[in-house]
């Protein structure tokens, strides 16, 4: 209430007033730490069995089919999830619904140790699926309760970066310990890490308004656009009416099997086709990631010299939009690459692409909805994005137990970009801002 209070009396004052020029604060950015935490934490969780794939296909007798189905396991099962995980975090609110969502999928990454057949892991991918579908509705929301709308593709570029560290981390992680205590204690590591950031958020997190810590002068600035932008609660029926819903949610189902391409098929494709093992998978996953962790931060930042140029926010989230998707292109020559190193190269700049399109996909969602919504509208495109994950899966594991090859995959990944932003521009022109009577 003090918080609030000091907002109010602020904002009165004008904006050269003496408590309007002092220091802004970085609670926000803390709160940004925090979801780049969870999020690595999310990826760290889902990408070990796509690391431990070729060790599986030995010890369990795993094929390219039966692969394909846990991921779509997991992938329907985001979807699922999703639908729902959106309207529940935009009820129970950040604080108790972010913690809940990591608990479940922490308890199901764990599970995966007990599975020793395709569907057992099928069944335990299932509910890990279901846990993480509540990641980025949370974080989305999160960032558009803390952010004002020219600091949101940079924030939510440094937290989907998480998805990368996590990515880093775990091929640095998981080779180490299955080597030397077996696998099923890889799928056992990572949820440590998820009970010391439940532990923080539930000490830490508040919304703007009730954190103790928050100045006024950040309060204002958090809430620098008129408070009409909370807007009022949305049904689904009318979210499902707005052409800018289902722009947003077929730029996800275009783009989203690309990512989970990458993250649940580069081991695998490093191992066919340049004979790599566990023990030397690590750096060029580790590289490819790190790459996308620069792209999703660069990605985030990147409307700020187009709108220097004279574009306003949303045409320049557009054009770095655009500027992402012709970086993938060149992805289709990686099936006929030399060397480890020209495909390294090759998968870096398009996933790192992919991040940078991703953080300003993401954003689209605030910069077209009133926050009351934000959570629904990303769960309703990450639920698409997830159905056609999911689909992709079952193409893709199809595909490579009849050819024997990427070709396919990685020609599909070129054009799924362009593709997606003229959807985008055609459904939702300049990224027109919705607005919902109360």
């Amino acid at each position: 209430m003090a918080n609030t209070t000091a907002f109010d009396s602020q904002a009165e004052s004008g904006p050269h007033s003496e408590s309007s020029l002092r220091p802004l604060g970085r609670v926000r950015w803390t709160v940004c730490a925090m979801l780049f935490v969870a999020t690595s934490v999310n990826y760290m969780d889902r990408q070990v069995i796509a690391i431990l794939k070729p060790t599986l296909e030995h010890s369990i007798g795993m094929t390219e089919v039966g692969y394909g189905y846990i991921v779509y396991s997991f992938q329907i099962a985001y979807a699922i999830g999703l639908l729902a995980a959106g309207r529940l975090i935009d009820r129970l609110g950040t604080r108790i619904g972010y913690m809940l969502v990591m608990a479940v999928w922490s308890l199901s990454a764990m599970g995966h140790a007990l599975a020793s057949t395709v569907l057992e892991f099928g069944f335990a991918r299932f509910f890990l699926g279901l846990g993480e579908s509540g990641n980025f509705p949370a974080a989305i929301k999160t960032v558009a309760e803390w952010f004002p709308q020219n600091e949101r593709s940079l924030a939510t570029g440094i937290f989907n970066s998480g998805a990368n560290i996590g990515a880093i981390l775990a091929p640095a992680i998981v080779p180490f310990v299955t080597l030397r205590w077996g696998w099923h204690v890889a799928f056992l590591t990572t949820g440590l890490f998820s009970v010391l950031w439940i532990l923080w958020w539930f000490r830490y997190y508040r919304r703007p308004t009730d954190h103790p810590t928050l100045t006024a002068g950040e309060l204002r600035h958090i809430y620098q656009e008129a408070a009409v932008d909370l807007g009022p609660s949305v049904p689904w029926r009318r979210l499902l009416s707005c052409r800018q819903t289902w722009a947003f949610s077929v730029a996800k189902f275009l783009t989203d099997p690309i990512w989970y391409f990458y993250l649940f098929w580069l081991p695998s494709y490093f191992s066919a086709k340049f004979h790599l093992d566990l023990s030397h998978l690590g750096l060029p996953l580790i590289i490819v990631y790190n790459v996308s962790a620069i792209g999703s931060i660069g990605g985030g930042w990147l409307p700020a010299p187009f709108r220097r140029l004279g574009l306003s926010s949303n045409y320049a989230r557009l054009a770095a939009m655009l500027f992402c998707a012709v970086l993938v292109v060149p992805i289709y020559t990686a099936t006929g690459a030399k060397s480890v190193w020209s495909a390294i190269a090759l998968i870096s700049v398009a996933a790192g692409a992919h991040q940078g399109w991703s953080a300003n996909l993401f954003t689209t969602a605030s910069d077209m909805f009133p926050r009351s919504a934000v959570g629904s509208v990303v769960g309703v495109g990450g639920m698409a994005g997830s159905a056609g994950s999911a689909l992709f899966a079952l193409f893709a594991g199809h595909t490579l137990q009849a050819a024997h090859n990427y070709a396919i995959l990685f020609g599909i990944a070129a054009s799924a970009y362009p593709l997606a932003l003229i959807f985008l521009y055609l459904l939702a022109p300049g990224l027109k801002k919705v607005k919902f009577a109360a």
